[in-house]
């Protein structure tokens, strides 16, 4: 019922503090309106003591696919568009977070482009 990326070895030349697998789910949309999630360290990472984050595990990014509602064509486009994104990896950018919640900052946080 789904397809995982791993955006960290998509994006390989991103720091995992620059959020690899928020940064491909933003590619996809950005290339080909692609909707997808997140699910790594915007999600799950946390902070130590210092406020360095504690980066999640995996950086996946979750494409769902229900039953009967999309034709072959459509995975197909969803094919090409990840192909396109991957050849474009190296001019993908990493994100940083300028606003986020104390809790499910997933769902609200505010990020840009890191320098």
């Amino acid at each position: 019922h789904a397809v995982s990326l791993d955006g960290r070895a998509m994006l390989s030349p991103l720091p995992v503090e620059q959020y690899p697998a928020q940064a491909l789910a933003v590619a996809l949309y950005v290339e080909g309106g692609i909707r997808s999630v997140e699910i790594g360290s915007l999600m799950f990472g946390k902070y130590d003591a210092q406020g360095k984050l504690i980066p999640s595990m995996m950086e996946l990014v979750r494409l769902a696919i229900p039953r009967r509602v999309y034709t072959q064509s459509h995975i197909d486009y969803v094919a090409e568009v990840i192909l396109e994104v991957f050849r474009k990896k190296e001019k993908i950018k990493g994100l940083k977070i300028v606003e986020e919640a104390p809790m499910l900052r997933h769902f609200t946080a505010k990020m840009e482009v890191a320098e």
